[in-house]
């Protein structure tokens, strides 16, 4: 027996159910698509659907897309006006995605943006007051200011994978620019007097970030 396994089994018969349109986008990631661990998956996703629902927001960001997951997940919870500005960077993934974003009837409310979150988030005319933040682990150090340039007072971010598999904690390569971007990513954010900020140790670690008043 797995205690690590057994116990997200247990987290998950105890949440609500996972839409059936995301269980079919979870099966066609998986069967199509390299590194379908990198999907959100249902734990992230409630907790993504349900932070949206709580803080209300009307516009969200969210770098990375990958399949489509946690923006159906965050369009889900988001009010009926509401927009979700997303970005991925491989075209490849761009028709499975608009794919699953009109099967789940977000088309009004999910902008789908192809190309590097570095060159897109400034052309965005919005003040957000969300951002999802689950793009190249290298560009974190890059995104953070140009979030908080966008982020209304108040505003939240969530990044995702901020504990990479727990090589936070090991000695650093120096070749492995992923960890290094993680790590300068948690320091930037530790270091930030204008945010308060707590790491939530779910799946690879969730930082939840909020810009002060």
């Amino acid at each position: 027996m797995n205690p690590n396994i057994d116990l997200e089994q247990y987290i998950l018969s105890h949440i609500d159910p996972e839409d059936a349109i995301l269980t079919e986008l979870t099966r066609q990631t998986h069967l199509k698509v390299l590194r379908s661990r990198m999907l959100s998956g249902h734990l992230q996703g409630q907790l993504l659907y349900l932070l949206v629902k709580m803080l209300n927001p009307k516009r969200i960001l969210e770098i990375g897309t990958f399949t489509g997951y946690s923006a159906i997940c965050m369009a889900k919870g988001m009010r009926e006006s509401g927009l979700l500005h997303t970005i991925e960077i491989n075209d490849e993934l761009c028709p499975m995605i608009e794919s699953f974003i009109h099967k789940s009837g977000n088309n009004g409310r999910i902008q789908l943006h192809q190309g590097s979150a570095i060159d897109i988030v400034p052309t965005l005319n919005e003040t957000f007051d969300l951002v999802f933040m689950d793009g190249d682990k290298r560009e974190y150090p890059d995104y953070y200011p140009l979030i908080m340039a966008k982020l209304r007072p108040g505003g939240v971010i969530l990044a995702d994978n901020v504990l990479w598999d727990g090589k936070v904690v090991q000695p650093l390569d120096p070749n492995d620019r992923y960890t290094k971007g993680i790590l300068e990513f948690n320091d930037m954010v530790r270091d930030d007097q204008r945010v308060e900020k707590v790491i939530l140790p779910i799946r690879d670690g969730i930082t939840l970030v909020r810009k002060k008043e």
